[in-house]
């Protein structure tokens, strides 16, 4: 337990220590009397029922503005229309006022553009002092605030994309601040705790943890401690797909402490198949309740699932007409793991019996060894070079024999646009993170440079880590930070050069040649000895 950081460093195995913030500690950890600890869960649960009911008095608040944004539309194009016909408009503004209001009304349940969604979704809380009317007005005007920022070209503009992991769609947990306990007080040295890794260690830095435990399935996420009912992800913004799902969410019957979030994967599905779902992460977290009190700490007690499983869970989809398996044993998990999620679908896991090695004949290998190579080669003729460094990923974007188009402006749009798939692409086969920086090919219009950031941002928005996208600035370049969510593909498999150090370079010949001569001047000057022995290195 460390009192200056108000945090504790957890071991667990290995002689290695996570680091554990205070604010990540459950109270059911706290070491101070049963009431107290009550007390502390019921404000909790409390607060939590109070999120979710000004959630949802937001959301109806959004909505309203929605209905009566619509309606001031259709006044609008109205006055348009006579305008154009040579009519005047006569009528008072209070009339056309409630025109519009029961032109809303009367489109309430229509399905809302998913333009005015997307908007509605980033609106901020008012205070609720201030009277209603005047809160819808002050909502409309910072919405408008927002829509002129977004249309501006300015270089200083960050869109967030990404993020479709599926413990990112948890809602971010508010930290109730402890002001009456300080760490050292209700945690001790050689307590047990049942911790949850949220970021793995890399280098010098421990593992990143957690006592608020995440189960996630392949439509929900389970957490068995998190004083909220259910609640829906953020990403589904189709308002009658949310309240068609937080019904279906009521009727699961969560336990009274736990919570569950519905996933983005689960927007489109029935009842039956989400609560088959929910049930599967309810018998694991049983399973893992029951390991952890037969286990002797520091214990594994569970892990997010094998490779096969996760592959199956996260990346499946009704497109895919195959999966090919090799080996027996691993056959029989992703048959059976396919079996409990999506029984109708489980006769498409098959399989692989030819002699030739799976990897050999469908040319992964050759792919794999790619992930390695600094260049990458477009279709176009144009590729793009990727350096990793200690402060940033440099990526530059060159056109190479691309010479298709019938101008150098035309030649390094197309160029841009490919390179801009192919960087998606390699951020995620690689596990590129950290600040990246895009060097793209000077373009001479705006609206191209623009079409660019469009292509990124469209292909980064089923990345599973969370994104940050700038502009491209005037000298042509792209800065963007992605999360880090495990280490890079060069991290795991390369090691430092003995020779360079990492640094890529050695010195030349003459060099080294000019380098050992005035060593030995030096030394001469020093020792006047008759037999010197110079080693260099190769």
């Amino acid at each position: 337990v460390e009192p200056s950081l108000q945090a504790a460093f957890v071991e667990y195995g290995g002689n290695r220590h996570g680091f554990l913030a205070f604010s990540e500690i459950h109270p059911d950890y706290y070491q101070i009397p049963v009431a107290d600890r009550q007390a502390l869960l019921q404000a909790d649960a409390e607060e939590a029922q109070a999120e979710e009911d000004e959630d949802e008095e937001n959301e109806e608040r959004r909505n309203r503005r929605r209905r009566r944004g619509r309606g001031r539309g259709r006044a609008s194009d109205g006055k348009k229309a006579s305008a154009e016909n040579g009519f005047a408009e006569t009528a008072p503004e209070s009339a056309g006022d409630d025109a519009a209001a029961a032109d809303a009304d009367s489109d309430g349940g229509e399905d809302e553009a998913p333009a005015a969604i997307a908007e509605a979704v980033a609106a901020d809380v008012i205070s609720e002092d201030a009277p209603e009317a005047a809160q819808d007005e002050a909502e409309d005007a910072d919405s408008d605030d927002n829509g002129g920022d977004e249309n501006g070209n300015g270089d200083d503009e960050v869109v967030s994309v990404g993020a479709g992991d599926a413990l990112e769609e948890v809602h971010e947990r508010r930290r109730p601040p402890r002001k009456q306990y300080k760490i050292q007080e209700v945690i001790k040295r050689r307590q047990i705790l049942l911790v949850q890794v949220v970021k793995e260690e890399r280098g010098n830095k421990g593992a990143a943890l957690t006592t608020y435990l995440s189960l996630a399935g392949r439509y929900s996420v389970l957490m068995p401690n998190t004083a909220r009912g259910g609640g829906i992800s953020r990403k589904i913004t189709n308002a009658a797909d949310r309240k068609r799902l937080k019904d279906v969410v009521k009727d699961l019957d969560v336990p009274q402490g736990m919570g569950v979030i519905l996933r983005t994967a689960g927007e489109s599905r029935t009842k039956a198949e989400i609560k088959r779902d929910y049930e599967y992460l309810m018998r694991l977290w049983d399973n893992v309740r029951e390991l952890t009190l037969k286990s002797t700490a520091p214990a594994l007690v569970y892990e997010e699932g094998s490779l096969i499983k996760r592959s199956v869970r996260d990346l499946y989809n009704k497109d895919i007409d195959e999966i090919l398996v090799a080996g027996e044993e691993g056959y029989r998990e992703a048959k059976d793991f396919m079996r409990m999620l999506m029984p109708s679908h489980a006769k498409v896991v098959q399989p692989y019996r030819d002699t030739v090695p799976i990897f050999a004949r469908n040319g992964i290998e050759a792919q794999l060894d790619r992930m390695v190579q600094p260049q990458v080669t477009l279709k176009s003729g144009g590729y793009i070079i990727i350096n990793q460094t200690e402060a940033l990923v440099a990526i530059d974007v060159n056109s190479g024999r691309s010479t298709k188009e019938h101008s150098i402006e035309d030649t390094a749009l197309q160029t841009n646009l490919e390179a801009a798939e192919e960087v998606a692409r390699q951020l995620r086969l690689r596990d590129l993170a950290g600040l990246i920086v895009i060097d793209f090919i000077d373009m001479e219009e705006n609206r191209n440079n623009r079409a660019v950031e469009k292509r990124l941002k469209d292909c980064l928005k089923n990345d599973r880590a969370r994104i940050q996208v700038g502009r491209i600035s005037h000298f042509g370049l792209l800065e963007m930070s992605r999360q880090r969510l495990r280490a890079s593909v060069l991290e795991s498999t390369m090691q430092t050069c003995p020779h360079c150090g990492g640094t890529g370079h050695v010195r030349s010949e003459s060099s080294v040649a000019l380098l050992v001569v005035r060593a030995i001047e030096e030394f001469l000057l020093k020792d006047s000895r008759n037999h010197i022995t110079v080693r260099t290195p190769v």
